[in-house]
């Protein structure tokens, strides 16, 4: 076996996982291998024949961790076990699974080769971000940071929901680059350029590619587009205006998941985090082929693309 200690995470509340889960133990428990059951997963399916772990536990004990659920799923898995290198292996039980990529049904087939090493492997770079805000008055104002964390797929800095545009202002490596009104703004990475940027027409990164995207919501001017720019850059994106004082305040969030409330001024400070996750996918792991499978893209007959050509 490639793997000496594999871990189970499955998703949390998860529907109709109880099963698939439990097999999924006993599979890689009849392969010889130590299985490492995510201790809220071993609570879901009531299994007691492998003892629960933390997420600690699974960084510091797992050789690779298998994620059951969907992109939302993997996306806070990332987050938890990026510090420890412990590579993720995705099982698709949600809707599109763009890193879910397995499907369940197929579960145990798809998994004994990558057990005995037949894998695809590729790393993904994940963003971290501050939220700087100025306390006090006079000599003893300060600048405190209120909020931090990273995210794989994107930062957002968005209006209230109920609230009109906001004005932000972006510099990228310390150069002033543009003030804008939009409903947001949102920071993604190649990962998260098919999830919420692609929704606003930004477009779609290669994973392989070291770069960031930067997509306007719904701006004012037209003439403001997406912009890609080098990974390695610093984005930091100031609070201008709140629309009318909005009594539905602006927020930062980071992979839609972590939320952090804003007020005019705050500066939101972005840049590539060090630690990167590692996507294991079967052998036969097709990029290209999962963007037409999850966007729905026409696959035109070989005959029909000769002659065409």
């Amino acid at each position: 076996m490639a793997f000496r200690s594999v871990a189970i995470i499955g998703k949390f509340r998860g529907q109709g996982l109880t099963q698939p889960l439990r097999e999924l133990a006993d599979f890689l428990a009849g392969l010889g291998v130590k299985v490492l059951l995510e201790a809220g997963t071993a609570r879901q399916i009531r299994q007691r024949d492998y003892a629960p772990v933390s997420m600690d536990d699974i960084g510091r004990q797992a050789d690779v961790a298998i994620v059951v659920g969907g992109d939302g799923t993997m996306l806070g898995v990332a987050r938890q076990l990026a510090a420890y290198k412990v590579p993720l292996i995705g099982i698709n039980q949600g809707r599109l699974g763009f890193m879910t990529d397995i499907a369940l049904s197929r579960q145990l087939e798809t998994l004994t080769p990558m057990m005995r090493g037949a894998y695809v492997s590729e790393q993904r770079s994940l963003l971290q971000a501050r939220v700087e805000r100025r306390v006090g008055k006079g000599k003893n104002t300060q600048v405190k940071t209120i909020f931090e964390a990273i995210a794989l797929n994107d930062v957002v800095v968005a209006r209230g929901a109920v609230s009109g545009m906001i004005e932000i202002s972006v510099e990228i490596n310390g150069l002033y680059t543009y003030t804008q009104r939009a409903d947001g703004l949102i920071i993604a990475t190649p990962t998260g350029s098919t999830a919420y940027a692609l929704s606003a027409h930004g477009p779609i990164l290669h994973p392989g590619l070291q770069g960031l995207v930067l997509v306007p919501v719904a701006p004012q001017s037209l003439s403001n587009r997406p912009i890609v720019v080098p990974e390695d850059s610093e984005i930091v994106v100031t609070l201008d205006q709140l629309a009318n004082s909005a009594p539905h305040p602006a927020s930062a969030s980071f992979d839609m998941q972590n939320l952090a409330t804003l007020k005019e001024r705050d500066r939101i400070i972005v840049r590539r985090s060090p630690h990167k996750i590692t996507f294991l996918h079967p052998a036969d792991y097709n990029y290209f082929g999962v963007l037409r499978q999850k966007l729905n893209w026409t696959l035109m007959p070989v005959g029909a693309a000769q002659a065409n050509a």
